[in-house]
């Protein structure tokens, strides 16, 4: 039984929205907080304002019952998840802004015994920067700063590690790491994600838990790039990239991944660079890492200009601005809407800006986008399109093989 009769979570996005939903799901009370109007009023009408499968029932029915309901401005609870954005800023450096207005958002209703958890993804050293600005916000409040001091409240840091398109299972069957201020503050977080979590919950120090995140996501960042850069060295040599890695990845102790159009997200594109702006002298292998797969896009948009250049020279009747150049893929990943940090969203706004064409885009899980380019089906793109450029390998897509040469396939499926 939980000691935990309401628990409120910043930020309704792809984390907090399915987080709060689960925790609804246990029959506790959450209150989410968000400054989306129009994802508040979306939550409160019991639908969901993002793709993720199974969450629309389980937003529906924690509404329904009355579990689950959202604002714009923080409430009194027992414990808070603070699930916001950070990004970097230019120079790749952490953006901590949208966290520290989460604290003082929930700052004026905190009192003695409540729990704030650190959600989102932050560079080392975040959550005692956090702990720090609820002190200066709090100051009649005795707030833990060190791992040897106790307070009034429990601060804990605890990434989460799922995958879009899982989330609702993956938030309930993963592991969760969590690190807190103090060793009260970790107990005190494991109590409350062991109200749904079935995986274990592993005790650290919070600086520990945010550089497990960071790791977690710079290894798969390393290994895409290495990939990445194998398939622009087979291009050189005229090698398919797809079949030589099936065949290096027959060796029992290989496993070398999938290359790509670059990588995305909030995680894998934005998270590695948390740890070269800590240590940037020693970061050098992350850095390159980094450095290659955001290459990657200005390397695909010249192989599209070549396709471009080959079709004018198969058809010299054709001008270039007649040419049609179809983008299949905006998100950045197959079969979800999320389009942070997108390559394939990168790459089609360059082609629209630098080839000269009519550049038309094919995203299945969007119904809108406010660019300068048309968002088109299917039928209509295999009907108008002259070049094909194969972005993101979506379920829809995999159905279909182009029956035309003028192909840039950055995925391997066709």
């Amino acid at each position: 039984m939980t000691t935990f009769n309401t628990i409120s979570v910043i930020g309704l996005g792809y984390i907090g929205l399915p987080t709060a939903a689960v925790f609804a799901s246990r029959k506790i009370n959450v209150i989410g907080v968000d400054i989306n109007q129009r994802a508040v009023d979306t939550i409160n009408e019991g639908k969901i304002h993002i793709v993720e499968p199974d969450l629309d029932m389980l937003v529906s029915a924690a509404v329904t019952a009355g579990y689950l309901k959202a604002t714009t401005t923080a409430e009194a609870a027992d414990a808070f998840l603070i699930a916001v954005p950070t990004p970097f800023k230019e120079n790749h450096e952490p953006d901590l802004s949208y966290i520290e207005a989460a604290c003082k958002n929930i700052a004026p209703v905190l009192k003695r015994g409540d729990l704030i958890v650190l959600e989102s993804t932050s560079p080392v050293g975040a959550t005692e920067q956090m702990a720090q600005w609820i002190a200066e916000a709090r100051p009649d409040l005795v707030v833990p700063i060190s791992e040897n001091q106790k307070g009034d409240i429990y601060i804990a840091h605890c990434p989460e590690r799922v995958l879009p398109g899982h989330v609702v299972r993956e938030l309930v069957e993963n592991d969760r790491v969590i690190g807190g201020i103090n060793h009260e503050s970790s107990e005190r977080a494991v109590e409350l994600y062991k109200t749904f979590v079935m995986g274990e919950c592993i005790i650290t120090n919070a600086r520990t838990a945010e550089m497990a995140k960071l790791t977690e996501n710079a290894s798969r960042d390393v290994s895409i790039a290495f990939a990445n850069e194998l398939s622009v060295i087979c291009d050189e040599l005229v090698i398919n990239v797809w079949e030589l890695i099936e065949l290096a990845n027959r060796h029992p102790r290989v496993n070398i991944l999938q290359p790509g159009p670059g990588v995305g997200g909030h995680c894998i594109a934005v998270d590695p660079w948390f740890i070269v702006s800590k240590t940037p002298e020693k970061a050098k292998l992350i850095r390159q890492a980094r450095e290659t797969n955001d290459s990657k896009p200005a390397w695909v948009v010249d192989k599209v200009n070549e396709k471009v250049e080959q079709f004018l020279a198969d058809h010299p009747n054709k001008k270039r601005e007649e040419v049609t150049v179809a983008c299949f893929g905006l998100a950045f990943k197959p079969d979800i809407d999320d389009l942070r940090e997108s390559p394939a969203l990168h790459i089609t706004r360059t082609l629209v800006n630098t080839l000269g064409c009519k550049v038309i885009a094919i995203e299945p899980n969007v119904e809108s986008v406010k660019e300068d380019f048309e968002l088109v089906n299917l039928d209509t793109a295999f009907t108008k399109a002259d070049v094909y450029v194969l972005l993101v390998d979506h379920y829809q897509f995999k159905r279909f093989k182009p029956a035309v040469k003028y192909v840039v396939d950055t995925k391997g499926i066709w």
